[in-house]
């Protein structure tokens, strides 16, 4: 665990008194955390305009506008680290909250050293994609400051998902990575039946690449892009 990992501020969205104080007492004391709670959506995307934060721990089941709608809003002009709390266990609410841009899921009842646990490893995945600005493959070029991408000089405009799986695809050139693994890599958690998130976004981006040939299905075993 690097030194910055933990520490700095962390806005908690959550309407419910007793989980909030519990979350906010637990990392503000184990993890260092300076956290700012706040108990609707829009006062949590008021706050995000006020002041930068390194993390967000979002519940879905908020009064005025849900979880999902937050992130959304969230995802339109920040890539912060997004972990969303759920009283919801059915795969298409998951799905759902990944594909908009959440990170991770943690489902309640929880414990705060789990989703601590989360929250660093959100970190860890987020400083080491840092490390390289520009990745390229073929004629594709991604650059990681700028968050954009481009095929032969043309740009193309990627969901945040889309560029983060681009993106473990150019780090891991001719290497097939499993549908599991890519979940792992790219969303941060692996549950029943969810893969199926990781073939729509595939194919996503080979739509949007315009190189179908690119990015490879293995047979039985997940995908890998073809270097040249």
């Amino acid at each position: 665990m690097t030194a910055r990992a933990t520490g700095g501020a962390l806005l908690l969205v959550e309407d419910d008194d007793s989980i909030g104080r519990l979350v906010k007492q637990y990392l503000e004391q184990q993890d260092g955390w300076r956290v700012v709670w706040r108990r609707t959506g829009e006062d949590a995307l008021s706050e995000l305009r006020g002041q930068p934060v390194r993390v967000v721990v979002l519940d879905i089941g908020l009064p005025g506008i849900d979880g999902f709608e937050v992130c959304r809003r969230i995802r339109a002009g920040s890539k912060v680290p997004i972990v969303m709390l759920t009283a919801r266990d059915e795969e298409p609410d998951r799905v759902a909250g990944l594909e908009i841009g959440a990170d991770d899921y943690v489902s309640k009842p929880f414990s705060p050293r789990e989703l601590s646990a989360r929250i660093k490893a959100i970190l860890r995945r987020a400083e080491s994609r840092a490390e390289d600005a520009v990745l390229a493959a073929r004629e594709v070029v991604l650059r990681r400051d700028s968050h954009e991408v481009t095929v032969a000089g043309e740009q193309v405009e990627l969901t945040s998902k889309e560029f983060d799986l681009l993106a473990c695809f150019l780090e891991h050139p001719g290497i097939v990575l499993s549908r599991e693994r890519l979940l792992d890599l790219v969303w941060g958690m692996t549950y029943p039946g969810g893969t199926r998130t990781v073939d729509v976004h595939v194919a996503q981006l080979r739509r949007k690449l315009g190189d179908p040939e690119g990015i490879r299905t293995v047979r039985g075993a997940g995908y890998k892009l073809v270097p040249a």
